[in-house]
């Protein structure tokens, strides 16, 4: 990856993260792998992520993430370019304002904060405990082994964690929500299990504020799995998942009962 990429995992126990012109200019990119190819066009776009121009962040933002993210995988050049965004969260360019427009309406767009956050978190899922969990199950106990990317994606958490963790108290409440859903999978890491309840009270807020049905479903798991009660609140979207979550667990249940010998009555649905 890079020099300085070495230096946070292996001979420091307190990282901090690098500026962001030194993960660009360390990385030898044409070395490392992408779903595509190599990532020997990623210094360009990642440098246009700080463009003053919207348009060209935006464009930037899908020239530079997409190429590095395919079917839920993590990539050789994933680490570094997380890193990367990291970094540049708190660049004022990332927080500018955003429109356009459509139909003769005026739409506020994410900002290139929101878009970042929303990416690391997404990346974060991919790499989470219950994706090594299922991957455990269907291949190995040595799935991470088999995965090197993945696994050094996990050991960075702690310190993409410590760019995410300011933007949960953001002054913008989609910031705000992006952070909190961003942090959820990073905290997964052991050094990082202890800040569970200073999410849990921004989890709380998210839930009270937003109608965003993917952060609401991710916080409301979060909560569940950290052992929280969140019947108060789940809102009809919510119930409705649950009661059809519920609904496929006795479907299936009748038929592992019922192709064991079990109760051969009518399944509950």
């Amino acid at each position: 990856m890079t020099n300085s990429g070495s230096r946070l995992t292996e001979n420091n126990p307190h990282p901090e993260l690098p500026h962001f012109q030194e993960l660009l200019d360390g990385t030898d990119w044409a070395s490392l792998a992408t779903p595509y190819g190599t990532g020997e066009s990623l210094p360009a776009a990642l440098t246009r992520l700080l463009d003053l121009d919207p348009a060209v962040r935006e464009a930037a933002a899908k020239d530079s993430l997409d190429e590095v993210t395919h079917q839920n995988s993590i990539y050789e050049a994933t680490v570094p370019v997380a890193l990367y965004v990291a970094a540049i969260l708190n660049h004022p360019a990332t927080a500018a304002g955003e429109h356009t427009h459509k139909a003769d309406l005026r739409k506020l767009c994410p900002t290139t904060r929101e878009t970042l956050l929303d990416w690391l978190g997404n990346t974060a899922y991919d790499a989470d405990d219950e994706t090594i969990a299922v991957g455990e199950r269907h291949f190995d106990e040595d799935f991470l082994d088999a995965c090197p990317d993945m696994r050094a994606f996990r050991d960075l958490r702690p310190l993409i964690y410590t760019a995410v963790q300011p933007f949960l108290t953001d002054d913008n409440a989609k910031v705000r929500d992006a952070a909190l859903v961003a942090a959820i999978p990073l905290i997964e890491h052991h050094a990082l299990i202890r800040h569970r309840n200073e999410l849990a009270d921004h989890a709380h807020r998210l839930l009270s504020t937003s109608t965003d049905r993917r952060k609401r479903d991710r916080t409301l798991d979060a909560l569940n799995a950290w052992g929280h009660d969140t019947s108060t609140l789940e809102n009809v979207h919510n119930i409705a998942v649950r009661e059809l979550r519920t609904r496929m667990e006795d479907h299936d249940s009748w038929w592992a009962s019922n192709g064991t010998g079990g109760c051969a009555e009518d399944p509950p649905f």
